[in-house]
Parts: C-alpha cells; sequence; structure tokens
C-alpha cells in the first residue's frame, strides 16, 4: 500500500513512464521521518521541519512545489498503518508516499550500540550533499560495503579524509564535556534530527561545538553516536578501517543527554488530555 500523485494505492508496484526523470536519473528530493503517536503534528514527528527541507532542495532545483494540502492528506491516511513514511516528490510536484515499520534490531542498537566502516574511497562521496535527493547510490553503496565487512553502517569522508556523515544520518562525538558535530559547511546533509538536537541543547544550556572532524579530533572521543529520524539515537562502538580500529564507549553516560530530547514532553500530553 502506498500512496501516489492524490491516491492510495493497493499495490506494492508503481508505474512510471518510460522518459520520467525520477527513473532515469533519481530526480526526485525525499525526506523520510518516523510518525509518533500516528500524529504529524506530535512535535517529534517533526512535519513541517521534513516538508520545510522538501521545499527548500525543490527551489533549489527550479522544480515544481507538490500540493502540499494532498501530500499532508496522504501522509495522514499512510501513518495509522505504518509509524516510517517516506516522501518523494518528483519534478513535477508529484508526491509518493511509501510507509515501514521500524527495524526489528533497534532497540538493541539503541542500547548496545554498532561498529561502522570508514568509506575512504571517491566513489562514496555523496553528490548534492546539501539536498536529498533519489540519486543516493554513493551512500547506498557504501552501506552495503559496510555490511560485507560485518559493519552496520558507512561513515562517509571528504576529500581530506574528513568524517563527514553516515550513510543514513548525522554524526556527534562526546569529548570535553561537550557534543561536537561535523559543520554543514563541510558538505552534509542538514539533517531534520540534527538541527532538533542543536535547538534543544542551546535551551539546555549545554555545550554544541560545529567544527571539521580531522584524523586527530576523531581519536579524542569518548562516545560517538549517529541520528536521524527514524532511529533517534545509535551509539557507535567501533569504526573498522585500514588502520587500527577505534573504540568507543557506547553506555557513555552522556548519549542520556541526547537522548533526552526524545522523551516526550509533558505539555504536550496534557495538550491531548
Amino acid at each position: 500500500m502506498f500512496w501516489y500523485s492524490g491516491q492510495l494505492k493497493e499495490a506494492d508496484t508503481l508505474e512510471l513512464a518510460t522518459n520520467n526523470p525520477g527513473l532515469l536519473y533519481g530526480a526526485t528530493v525525499f525526506t523520510t521521518l518516523r510518525v509518533y503517536h500516528q500524529l504529524l503534528e506530535h512535535p517529534l514527528t517533526n512535519w513541517n521541519s521534513h516538508c520545510q527541507r522538501l521545499k527548500s532542495s525543490l527551489q533549489s532545483f527550479g522544480w515544481q512545489l507538490p500540493d502540499w494540502q494532498r501530500l499532508r492528506y496522504g501522509a495522514e491516511v499512510l501513518c495509522t498503518s505504518y509509524p516510517v513514511l517516506r516522501i518523494a516528490i518528483f519534478p513535477d510536484g508529484r508526491e509518493w508516499i511509501t510507509g515501514r515499520e521500524l527495524p526489528s534490531d533497534l532497540v538493541v542498537r539503541q542500547q548496545l550500540g554498532i561498529a561502522a566502516w570508514l568509506a575512504e574511497a571517491p566513489e562514496y562521496r555523496r553528490p548534492l550533499a546539501a539536498h536529498k535527493t533519489g540519486n543516493y547510490l554513493s551512500a547506498w553503496l557504501a552501506q552495503q560495503a559496510a555490511r560485507q565487512l560485518g559493519a552496520a553502517e558507512a561513515i562517509l569522508v571528504d576529500a581530506n579524509g574528513n568524517w563527514l556523515e553516515t550513510s543514513t544520518g548525522n554524526l556527534w562525538g562526546w569529548y570535553d564535556h561537550c557534543w561536537w558535530t561535523p559543520p554543514i559547511a563541510a558538505s552534509i546533509l542538514p539533517g531534520v534530527v540534527r538541527s532538533q538536537l542543536l535547538d534543544w541543547f542551546r535551551e539546555q544550556g549545554w555545550a554544541i561545538r560545529e567544527v571539521a572532524w580531522d584524523t586527530k579530533i576523531v581519536t579524542k572521543f569518548e562516545a560517538v553516536a549517529y541520528t536521524n529520524s527514524v532511529i533517534e539515537v545509535i551509539p557507535i562502538h567501533t569504526i573498522i578501517s585500514g588502520k587500527e580500529p577505534l573504540t568507543y564507549e557506547p553506555l557513555h553516560p552522556s548519549l542520556e543527554q541526547l537522548r533526552s530530547r526524545f522523551t516526550e514532553s509533558v505539555p504536550y500530553q496534557q495538550k491531548l488530555d
């Protein structure tokens, strides 16, 4: 079941014209979100931020904007059946929404962490890194290569070897009593959860630094994690590379600061009641 161009489809295939640029070139922009309590307006779902990121990319490319009311209606229909939605927009403004379940091992990963592989080859660098486009091949290839080595994620790097992001999320490192994350200027995806966490840290008065992750700073981190809208926070306990692996503490107490953003807010629950 999926939603396409204003209609709910009871099928598992989508018919596209052979000259469709989304099919030929991956010419779509997309976002993936987790719908909390089947509510798009839930603050953790952060619907408006996902739509704003879509809009920003569409305007940058000069593509047609979707019918936002129809898009929201399609998402409301699907979120009653699926906790995770992937929303793609074609250059002509048509919307395509699919749903899926949360990863079956998510809780285990959140608690114990994962291993990641450092994807240093140039072919794993993501084009148009500031936008989430349908041409996600380089990141997908990096993740597949990581899994062949027994890792769950890949870490993408730039031409200077600086760590940027994982194939599916943004990076966070704990060192010197604060969290560090690569800056947007490093050509990373402006993750919705990344923005949420930055705002949350500033509201709480906690230290946060946005700096490039060179080969020196990554050896200083006591804890490393990655985030996205689906998995929330997952620690990374081992980084596999051509050199000696780097290890971090997946149970480090600092991780509770990242996780605290996903705690249900009392004011919102009272509003629902």
